[in-house]
């Protein structure tokens, strides 16, 4: 398997072969500048914050370190799912850590709206929050999800057949 600086230097490689594609067809592509960043941001953070093997958190895991000193936040994702399990699926995967990070955040928005409500310092956090538009959302997925996904086929893990094709290809 390969380590995380190859996982990295693969999805690096990818994403600049997309970039000086997409250079290269701008002016028929002409993506709007906030999708074009949500894609890129999103892919960036799957690929140096969000991985496939931060199920391997109570390890030294790189992207685990560059959480900093909140890196013990995903300790308990990797007591819930063990390396190469349901965290190395194609699309449950991805879904489980964003799932467990948005889990993350909202107690942790609960906990920091309670004690500032405790000191009487009154922050309503739900009122500073817009909805970004639908295709910023589309984008943000897909670059999570490329990232992802390209780090699952440099381990070797391709997406699973459907049990339709699996069936017909047994007869």
């Amino acid at each position: 398997m390969p380590s995380g600086r190859v996982h990295e230097a693969i999805n690096l490689s990818v994403l600049g072969l997309a970039a000086a594609a997409y250079w290269a067809y701008r002016e028929q592509l002409a993506l709007p500048e906030p999708v074009a960043v949500a894609f890129v941001g999103s892919y960036l953070a799957g690929t140096f914050l969000i991985t496939p093997d931060l199920d391997l958190a109570e390890r030294r895991v790189r992207s685990k370190s560059r959480w900093g000193w909140l890196g013990w936040l995903w300790v308990p994702y990797g007591w819930m799912f063990p390396h190469r399990g349901l965290s190395h699926t194609w699309v449950v995967g991805p879904l489980t850590r964003l799932l467990y990070l948005g889990g993350v955040g909202l107690v942790l928005g609960w906990a920091v709206q309670a004690l500032f409500g405790y000191l009487g310092l009154g922050l309503d956090l739900r009122a500073s929050v817009q909805a970004p538009p639908q295709e910023v959302v589309w984008a943000l997925v897909m670059g999570y999800y490329a990232s992802q996904w390209l780090h699952l086929l440099a381990d070797g893990i391709w997406p699973d057949p459907s049990p339709l094709w699996r069936a017909k290809r047994r007869r």
